[in-house]
């Protein structure tokens, strides 16, 4: 029984250790089929409108100021980390708020 106990625990052990990791970083490429693609890398962010900035960065939040020459120009950008698969984009925060649902960008098969 001993035996049947210890290669049972030693069987989920090995299972659980080839899961692949799952993100748990807002870092990474988002896709939103309405405003396109953006890449968020610690403080360094491509935004939707090609426009490479900064921006305050913690491992599940960002927020940059939207550059000129993009819809909603000067205004606040936050983005927070929903789960490991979707990102919630938040263009000038408040009352006239505007929530967008983004996804991570799906690899590219060539």
């Amino acid at each position: 029984m001993h035996l049947k106990i210890v290669t049972t625990a030693l069987a989920t052990l090995l299972f659980l250790s080839a899961t692949p990791a799952r993100a748990d970083a807002i870092d990474g490429n988002w896709c939103n089929p309405d405003f396109g693609r953006m890449e968020i890398q610690g403080t360094s962010i491509t935004t939707p409108g090609g426009n490479r900035t900064t921006g305050a960065y913690d491992r599940h939040a960002s927020r940059y100021v939207a550059p000129s020459g993009e819809p909603s120009s000067g205004a606040d950008v936050d983005m927070v980390l929903v789960d490991d698969d979707t990102m919630h984009r938040v263009v000038a925060p408040g009352a006239d708020a505007t929530i967008e649902v983004w996804r991570r960008c799906r690899a590219q098969v060539s």
